[in-house]
């Protein structure tokens, strides 16, 4: 596989960000806690032994303490900075390492979108789970940064009469449904939530970008500089196209949930086709009862 992303340069830049901390910058990374933290209610049951997956910040290992439903908690990230001290497993990007059928509940916050292999994550992680184990991801999809995308892309077109790319190709909600199902796990469902914020201009985006450490670390990016003059020119587009009344720009961000689970012998199961003790014909046909 083509490999999209650079991955030292990702790390390097979530190393940056973390040094150089700006309060308010994690707003997704806790609006996605949050949802978990929703999600995690509604399933009925409790895990023993769950793994916070490549979550950059302790918030989903937060999250999984606070909901009493996990027995032992186990964080994963690339580099020992992310950890802070607390205990946890540092880990190559894309490893999942854990033996097979070793745990009953992995999570995974706003990293999946930076791996250049998400089919196989999905593998490792369908792979760790014991039977009926549950997996519960977020990360960023189709549509984030769609405004930023197109204001770039115009400015750049217009004053170099071509453009590169810039920002990262992001999974469709049905493209996620679709690799769930690919990894072998079973019920498996995806959804997508758009957060949209609003900025003074172009340049207050791109301050929050830095601050996440999720400025573009795509291998093929542009190798122009990015002048000046661009960015100028960008802000002005967005300005012009993406602007509210008031004067502030819209920023998009979708969320895209995967959820599956290992497959189990105890899971509900789709009926066989012909299966149906009563046609749909004969209930359309039926005379509502007075």
């Amino acid at each position: 596989m083509q490999p999209l992303i650079d991955t030292e340069l990702w790390l390097a830049r979530k190393r940056r960000a973390l040094a150089r901390p700006v309060e308010g910058a994690d707003f997704l990374m806790r609006r996605a806690a949050e949802d978990l933290a929703d999600r995690l209610g509604a399933v009925e049951r409790r895990f023993g032994k769950a793994a916070a997956l490549f979550c950059q910040t302790s918030a989903a290992a937060d999250v999984l303490a606070g909901s009493g439903k996990a027995g032992e908690i186990v964080r994963v990230e690339m580099d020992e900075a992310f950890l802070a001290g607390n205990p946890g497993l540092v880990a190559p990007a894309e490893t999942v390492p854990f033996e097979e059928s070793s745990l009953d509940l992995v999570v995974s916050l706003l990293s999946l979108h930076a791996m250049n292999d998400i089919p196989g994550m999905l593998a490792q992680i369908r792979r760790s789970l014991r039977p009926d184990g549950l997996f519960l991801g977020a990360l960023a999809g189709a549509g984030t940064l769609a405004e930023l995308r197109e204001s770039m892309l115009a400015a750049e077109t217009e004053l170099y009469g071509g453009a590169g790319p810039r920002i990262l190709p992001f999974t469709d909600v049905r493209d996620a449904g679709a690799l769930l199902q690919r990894a072998g796990l079973a019920l498996p469902v995806a959804d997508v939530e758009t957060v949209v914020v609003r900025y003074d201009t172009l340049f207050d985006l791109a301050a929050d970008l830095r601050a996440m450490g999720e400025t573009s670390a795509l291998l093929d990016r542009s190798r122009r500089p990015a002048s000046r003059r661009l960015f100028a020119r960008a802000a002005e587009i967005y300005a012009e196209r993406f602007s509210d009344p008031d004067g502030r720009i819209r920023a998009s961000f979708s969320i895209v949930w995967m959820s599956g689970w290992a497959p189990d012998a105890s899971q509900q199961k789709p009926l066989k086709p012909g299966s149906a003790k009563v046609s749909l014909k004969a209930i359309l046909e039926t005379p509502p009862k007075n």
